[in-house]
Parts: structure tokens; sequence; C-alpha cells
């Protein structure tokens, strides 16, 4: 069965939901299917197959209201042209065009939750009430499907389908057979890490609810309550124009006197990388992680995990086995699973780590949540 996808995102850039469009609109070209995307630009455009993909700027991350009309007018003059069957909108404001695009053309819609999208008023619960308004509406995880169901559960009836998709990666490019020594060593020399201490890692943007702060208390408790000296820690992530924030964090490390022991690092060109030349990963979200790529990515690189106990993270990590789940906002809880973590034998750390690489192919493997999508796009046309 041959049919067309148009996929609407506001950006194509790094993120799980970008590089989910990007590995959909592929999968599809692979299936003889016609793949196109809508966006209005981003770093990952140059990385898409032209021959497969075909691309079509438009100023789709706007909220503006005169330009989501705009954006309305013109994707549907491109359903009628292109004959779409089926678009996928992955962002709100743009799934508010596609919403009344599908209404004009009688195109198929289907909306993505990438996440949760909290509101304290009624019109901005109304402004994300659009992903619901779909003929198939995908989750990203449980935790996301309860949240849909709380909050628009009155929207939802027997016309419309409301699934889970677990959030897929390539586990291909998560692979510690892709590492070279070159790579590690450049890495140990821009950090100018040690090979005898362990070293954990907390990736992810620097913003307070991803935690940073209670992460670096607990690496305070790692040293006073269990005195352990033996380890280095990697903040990875860009304050993204919290230098507030940012500066709060330097100061914390500073207070704590931790200077000799922790590293920021804004970017690195190759993620795998990163989690190869560690020995613990720690994702200590305060806020609910919807899907928590992290924790996916970790253990598909063999890497313990240490994870908030809510949100998305409890779905991926198999508590004990993959990683642990610590008390969430507990600076102590954390210290005292990293401590167990440094304690371990390197046999250990690597069984937890290859149950980890188990885990996410079994689950969470991008070929799985491509195929998964494709056979709901097809009972969608049917």
């Amino acid at each position: 069965m041959s049919f067309k996808v148009l996929q609407v995102i506001p950006k194509l850039g790094y993120g799980g939901a970008e590089t989910g469009c990007y590995d959909i609109a592929h999968y599809l070209a692979e299936q003889n299917c016609k793949s196109y995307i809508i966006t209005s630009g981003g770093p990952l455009l140059k990385f898409i197959r032209k021959d497969k993909v075909k691309v079509i700027r438009l100023p789709v991350k706007s909220k503006n209201p005169i330009l989501i009309l705009l954006n309305t007018i013109l994707i549907s003059l491109i359903i009628i042209f292109l004959r779409i069957d089926i678009v996928h909108a992955r962002s709100r404001a743009p799934a508010w065009s596609c919403f009344f695009s599908c209404i004009i053309t009688r195109a198929k819609f289907v909306t993505t939750f990438h996440g949760i999208y909290n509101f304290s008023n009624n019109i901005k619960k109304f402004y994300n009430s659009v992903m619901v308004r779909s003929n198939l509406i995908i989750a990203g995880s449980n935790f996301v499907f309860n949240h849909i169901h709380k909050n628009y559960g009155n929207l939802i009836n027997s016309q419309k389908r409301l699934l889970v998709i677990f959030r897929g990666i390539n586990t291909e490019y998560f692979d510690n057979s892709n590492i070279t020594n070159d790579k590690v060593q450049n890495l140990h020399s821009l950090l100018k890490l040690s090979s005898e201490k362990f070293k954990i890692l907390l990736p992810g943007r620097l913003t307070a609810w991803k935690g940073q702060e209670m992460f670096i208390e607990s690496l305070n408790l790692l040293k006073t309550k269990y005195n352990k000296e033996n380890f280095q820690a990697i903040i990875l992530g860009s304050h993204q124009g919290r230098k507030v924030y940012f500066k709060k964090l330097i100061s914390a490390v500073g207070k704590y006197r931790l200077r000799d022991k922790v590293f920021f690092l804004q970017h690195v060109k190759e993620m795998p990388v990163a989690y190869y030349i560690s020995d613990a990963v720690v994702s200590s979200s305060i806020e609910p992680e919807a899907f928590g790529r992290i924790s996916v990515e970790a253990q598909a690189m063999r890497r313990p995990i240490l994870a908030s106990n809510h949100g998305g993270s409890t779905e991926t990590i198999v508590n004990g086995k993959s990683g642990f789940l610590f008390e969430n906002n507990s600076p102590e809880s954390l210290a005292e699973n990293l401590n167990k973590l440094i304690e371990m034998d390197k046999d250990k750390l690597q069984s937890i780590g290859n149950e980890g690489r188990k885990n996410i192919l079994k689950k969470f493997d991008v070929e799985q949540m491509c195929y998964s999508t494709f056979l709901e796009y097809k009972k969608l046309i049917k």
C-alpha cells in the first residue's frame, strides 16, 4: 500500500521530536510511500536525503495568529496539489494550521504528544487541545498517555484513536563499536579527565527543572558523607541564554569545593563519545520527563543510568537491572546511589550496561517506532 504523508514540525533540530520526524520520513520512503516535511529550517536539514524526502520551508514555528492563518491556506494548497493522504503535526502552533487544513481538504490528521503541555488557565488548555483534535493521537510514553486522558479525556471519542508508541533511538548510532580511540582521547584531553577516576555524566540543557543544582549537592554529599574523592563529573549542556542560572551552578561548585571535580561542557559533536567515556550517567530532572531520552541513550551505550523516579524514566529503566531510580529531588538519594555504583567492580557495572543495551534493543529501537507508526498510518487510510 502506497500513500503520501506530510509531517509538519516547527524546526528540525536534534531533539526527540525532530529526530523522530526525520526517522519516520526516511522510513516511509523505504516503504515506497511519498514523504514530505514542512519546517521553518534547522541543522538536521542538511542530513535529509533530498532524493527520498521533499522539504518545504514555511514559517510554521510562529505562534502569531496571522501566520497560523497564512500557513493554513498554504498547507491546504500543498495538500491539494500533492494529493496528501495524511498530515502529521508534531507541535501545537503548526497543529492548528494542520487541523483547519485537514478540515478543508479532508486529509487524515495525526498528532504526536512529544511531551506534556502544562496550562494555568482555560485559554492555554484550549490552545493545547489541538493535539487531541486529530484522527490519530500518538503518546510517546504511558506517562504522556495518562496525562492526555486526565486533562483532555472529554475530547476523545470513538472516532479518535489514542495509543502509545514509544520513541525510538538509532541503536546503530548509539553503539560502543563505533567509538574510536582518537575520539575518546580528544574528549579526555579537552576536559583533562583522569582514566583512574570514576566519571559521572549529567547531560541536558542548563535549566532549573533539569536538576543540575541538586546534582551538585549530591556530589558534595558523595565527598563529605561517603568520603569519596576518586570521581569526576561532567555537566554537559548549553545554558541557552540562562546566564544567571549558569553562574549559580558555578558558584555552587565553588561553594562545595568541587572545582577540581566538576567540568562544564556546552556541546559535543558526537553524544555517543560522551556516554562512552563515562562510567555512569545521571538524569536528575526535578519535573517528570515525558520520555527520558538520556536514559534510553545511556542504556544503548551500555552505561548504568541513575534517574529520578517519576515520568517516562520509570518506563525506560529496569530498576536494579539496567539502572537505578532514585527519589526525585533528593540529593541524599542520588548520592547514595552514586556511592553504590562507585563501589561496584567493573564486571558488575558491565553487567548492568549489557542489560541496558538488551532493554533498548527490545523496546526502544528506532525501527520498531517507525514500523508501529507506519502500521497506524495504514489503518488510518483503510
